[in-house]
This record gives structure tokens, C-alpha cells and sequence, in this order.
């Protein structure tokens, strides 16, 4: 009786700890961006709820970092090839809001010609995080479909085809 007693306690404790872990569907929502308005290199506020209902290419990249500096021209290009179809690239800088015009000489530099948002260094890797970059490394991309969910996701560059590939089912 205490070994079955013992077995329904550990299995109540089982789920109620399942039940506060997030779920599967939890861990692909892309919520956490949606809740945040960020700043641009325009110093702008901009309130990534209003990106809802939107594909998304969001690029989490730094000024030093080299791989990042390496696909910037293939994220400009997929702005300029799929902006008519309403898929937005995003880039969030992952640095504090005093370097704000450092960064948009950077973008101005390297023809960004999609949305460029600065993230704060704190605040970019916890959302790094919530989105699926356990390591906080750099670059990190994320492919967001209209309902908000996550599709794919990449630790380090992307190549112009591994991309193409990435946005494939959101069309």
C-alpha cells in the first residue's frame, strides 16, 4: 500500500510540475516579442505588437560581431525581394541604447534597408532566450509565421539559402 501510495504522490508531483513547465506549444510562441516596444536607431519607439499577424526574419546581431557583419547583406536582400509579400526583416541590436548612433551609422554603413532595433544587451540576450538561444550566442535568427509561431530558428549565420529555405513554408 505505501509503495502504490508513494507512486500516485510522485506521479501527482510529475504532472503538477509538467503542468508548470511550458508546453511545447508555449516554447514555439513568439509572444515575448510581441509584448516589447523597442527602440529604432532613429529613436523611435516601436511596438512589435503591431508586427503580429506578420512573417518575420528577426536577426539578433552586434556591430563586432563578424558572422553578423556577414549576412546583413543577404537579410537586405531578403527584405528587397519579399517586401511586397509582407514579410519583415528585423534586426535587434544587441546593445545598449547609448551606443543608438553608432548603431544607425553602422546600418547606414551597411545598407540595412529592413527594420533595425536596438534591444539592450540585458534585455536582447533574455529574449534571445525566450525564443529559443539557450547559449545567448550571436547571430541568431528567427523565422515567425502570421499566427505568431515560431517555424525555425538558427544559431549563427544564415546563408542566402539557407534562408530562402527557412521562409519556404510561410508562403
Amino acid at each position: 500500500m505505501r509503495k502504490l501510495l508513494r507512486f500516485v504522490l510522485l506521479l501527482s508531483l510529475g504532472l503538477a510540475l509538467a503542468r508548470s513547465a511550458p508546453a511545447a506549444e508555449e516554447a514555439q510562441s513568439a509572444s515575448a516579442l510581441f509584448a516589447l516596444t523597442l527602440t529604432s536607431v532613429d529613436g523611435q519607439p516601436v511596438a512589435l505588437a503591431a508586427l503580429a499577424g506578420k512573417p518575420l526574419l528577426v536577426n539578433f546581431w552586434a556591430r563586432w560581431c563578424l558572422p553578423c557583419r556577414k549576412e546583413i547583406p543577404d537579410l537586405a536582400a531578403m527584405q528587397r525581394r519579399y517586401a511586397a509579400s509582407e514579410l519583415t526583416v528585423i534586426g535587434i541590436a544587441v546593445e545598449d541604447l547609448e551606443h543608438r548612433a553608432a548603431i544607425r551609422d553602422f546600418a547606414q554603413a551597411y545598407e540595412m534597408n529592413y527594420l533595425v532595433l536596438i534591444g539592450g544587451v540585458e534585455g536582447a540576450v533574455e529574449l534571445m532566450r525566450l525564443l529559443g538561444n539557450r547559449k545567448s550566442g550571436l547571430p541568431f535568427s528567427v523565422i515567425i509565421d502570421r499566427a505568431g509561431r515560431i517555424q525555425s530558428s538558427k544559431l549563427g549565420a544564415m546563408s542566402l539559402s539557407e534562408m530562402e529555405a527557412a521562409l519556404r513554408p510561410l508562403r
